[in-house]
């Protein structure tokens, strides 16, 4: 059974002088360690502000909650990263994709402003929403056992993202009139061009909102990635959310993981 896992914001564990010393924790975190009904003896999983790991032992579960460190691993995160353009969708959907996302390792999120995006956000609500989403993304990672919370960026139009896009090994497109190959063959292909392993692997993957991608909004990720690529998801019409949550799935699949 894996540990119950907490992030820290600005504290370095190596840097405590102390045997015994009290943990940091978000507000949002102490309470949810009291749910947990963590108890002296108990062991959890700390990720510090250095993103080192470590397995600390609770020596008293109350305030202050202080702690020992147990073991002290330099935990790196390797491999291929993931990240996920989802058109803006109503906030119940962006919160699923997010959160579901999440626990299967995309490693991070890049909401997109699209022609036919219902949800238009002022400057007021981008700022609420934002800290919202990232909220919910601390929190599928702590749930999952995630080394990292993945980055929730501010939202962009899609041609600032296909801007942001032209280093990446790949861009795969998730768009009902593709007719180009799958996603295994976008991904070898961006390889080989880049000359890249699978560890070294950045993929994007793009998804439109409830209304999906415009030709020329599809158009603009080819235009600044020669590895882009146009791909469906099968026969099956997928909701928004649902294909936010398919195709990074199916992405990291194919990059060795979720095996």
């Amino acid at each position: 059974m894996s540990l119950p896992r907490f992030f820290l914001d600005d504290q370095v564990l190596s840097s405590e002088t102390e045997a015994v010393f009290p943990l940091r924790l978000f507000a949002e975190d102490a309470k949810h360690a009291r749910v947990l009904r963590l108890a002296p003896g108990e062991h959890i999983a700390v990720i510090d502000a250095t993103q080192d790991y470590f397995e600390c032992e609770i020596i008293q579960a109350g305030d202050p909650f202080t702690v020992r460190i147990a073991a002290h691993e330099h935990a790196s995160v390797t491999g291929p990263q993931v990240v996920l353009l989802q058109g803006l969708a109503k906030a119940d959907k962006m919160e699923t994709v997010i959160r579901h996302a999440t626990e299967i390792g995309v490693s991070a999120f890049i909401p997109l402003a699209c022609d036919r995006s219902v949800v238009k956000l002022d400057a007021k609500k981008e700022q609420k929403r934002l800290a919202r989403w990232r909220s919910i993304a601390k929190s599928a990672a702590m749930q999952s056992g995630q080394m990292r919370i993945p980055e929730i960026h501010e939202p962009a139009t899609v041609k600032q993202a296909a801007e942001a896009l032209s280093g990446a090994t790949a861009v795969i497109v998730c768009w009902e009139e593709a007719r180009e190959g799958g996603i295994r063959a976008a991904i070898e292909r961006g390889m080989a061009h880049n000359m890249c392993s699978r560890n070294d692997a950045r993929i994007a993957v793009v998804v439109g909102p409830e209304g999906g991608l415009t030709e020329a909004e599809v158009q603009l990720f080819h235009e600044h990635n020669r590895c882009a690529s146009t791909v469906t998801l099968g026969s099956s019409i997928l909701r928004t959310e649902t294909a936010g949550i398919v195709a990074p799935a199916l992405v990291i699949y194919e990059l060795g993981g979720l095996q």
